[in-house]
């Protein structure tokens, strides 16, 4: 442990209110903390500090960014490397927007090993909002990476915040069609690593340039069932057909330009379009719960409502964990990342990182990516740049697609 380390330690008793005997029994009893965070200010409005957690497998650390969210300087907002098919540290996606604090965020389409010579894009599971403007909705639930999903939830879930300044838990779902001399067709994808059996997603310049094949593998209920045989793809440039290809391809995509990848039934109605046709495309991301216009949204999936965990939550496998919280009803958020050094490595249940971030005063709360993803970044009081405040499990920050950055004006 550094000195710095050692400096700013915190160790967390609210979290635990009793721990049955047996080991790797649930939490129970958890009473909520008080909305007073304690910690070392990094910039006005957001706090850091380190905590002990108690866990069924041993002790681990903690290292959490409260955020007031009441305060007109602080806001948040996805960090993302430019395109949805890339990567980056969490430490440089900071650096380069400019946060004072961030985490990793979604889980993501890391490997391919079920599709060779298929190239893994490194896209996000669920849907995501980058300053109120949409870069993708969310592949099926059958294909996504990461843990098996809570009970009642899907990769639709996500967590977001409004453009009142509040944050939420909620749902995104794709509402979008297209308009083509045959009719309106449904759109079953925007910028996704897979679609739906049988549709038709829709590629823009929020993509990048990563090959779009693996869009048309698997299926809705397995990730590693084969690619599809029966594929077709139509480039739509200022709303008219320019090309048409059979199979998906790479490259950049330019500004105005969609690309439309069809598979089955969708590659059926693709291959009716001729050169020149017209085709509009319009896609939209529809909230489950708020009429409140989101800013910002990422996915992952929920484990704590209302301040109860949600039923069914895994208490059986620990881990390094990532999770973010919502306190004072939707006006502070904590980012919660566990450290990956060998002496913490144990790590928390899901269970477990809900009860534990009810005892850190949230009433709602959401996991994101873990494991060797985990990253906490948070600059030093009077640098002008983050610093990697956990010890990532791999030995070192791994490139991920997004993740929550906090931004400080002055």
């Amino acid at each position: 442990m550094t000195p710095r380390t050692a400096r700013f330690r915190r160790t967390v008793l609210t979290v635990l209110a009793a721990w049955s005997a047996l080991a790797g029994a649930a939490l129970v009893g958890a009473a909520p903390a008080s909305g007073a965070q304690s910690g070392t200010e990094i910039a006005p409005g957001v706090t850091y500090q380190e905590l002990d957690v108690p866990a069924a497998k041993g002790v681990t650390h903690a290292h959490v960014v409260s955020i007031d969210l009441r305060d007109p300087r602080v806001r948040v907002d996805l960090l993302h490397p430019g395109t949805v098919a890339s990567r980056a540290p969490v430490s440089q996606l900071a650096d380069t927007r400019g946060a004072v604090a961030g985490v990793n965020g979604d889980f993501f389409n890391i490997t391919e090993t079920q599709h060779p010579g298929v190239e893994a894009t490194g896209a996000t599971v669920g849907p995501a909002i980058a300053n109120g403007h949409i870069l993708k909705a969310a592949v099926p639930d059958g294909q996504r990476f990461g843990p098996a999903l809570p009970p009642g939830t899907t990769t639709e879930d996500v967590l977001g915040v409004g453009v009142d300044g509040r944050a939420r838990l909620d749902s995104l779902a794709l509402d979008g069609s297209l308009r083509t001399k045959e009719g309106r067709l449904p759109l079953g994808g925007l910028n996704q690593y897979a679609l739906p059996e049988g549709t038709i997603g829709a590629f823009t310049s929020d993509w990048g340039s990563v090959s779009r094949v693996r869009a048309t593998c698997g299926t809705d209920a397995d990730r590693a069932a084969p690619c599809s045989t029966d594929t077709h793809e139509v480039t739509v440039e200022d709303g008219r057909v320019v090309a048409s290809a059979d199979s998906p391809g790479a490259g950049p995509i330019a500004a105005g330009t969609t690309v439309l990848v069809g598979r089955e039934a969708g590659a059926q109605q693709l291959r009716k379009l001729s050169a020149g046709d017209r085709v509009a495309v319009r896609h939209r991301l529809v909230a489950a719960a708020s009429r409140v216009p989101y800013r910002f949204a990422l996915g992952g999936y929920p484990v704590l409502t209302g301040g109860q965990p949600l039923p069914g939550l895994d208490n059986a496998t620990s881990a390094v964990r990532t999770a973010v919280g919502i306190a004072d009803h939707g006006r502070r958020l904590l980012l919660l990342a566990l450290d990956g050094a060998p002496a913490y490595r144990s790590g928390l249940t899901i269970a477990e990182v809900a009860s534990t971030m009810r005892g850190l005063g949230s009433e709602d709360a959401f996991s994101l990516d873990g494991g060797g993803s985990t990253t906490l970044v948070a600059r030093e009081p009077g640098a002008g740049a983050v610093s990697v405040r956990n010890h990532p499990s791999g030995g070192a920050e791994r490139p991920v697609p997004n993740g929550i950055g906090v931004f400080v004006r002055s």
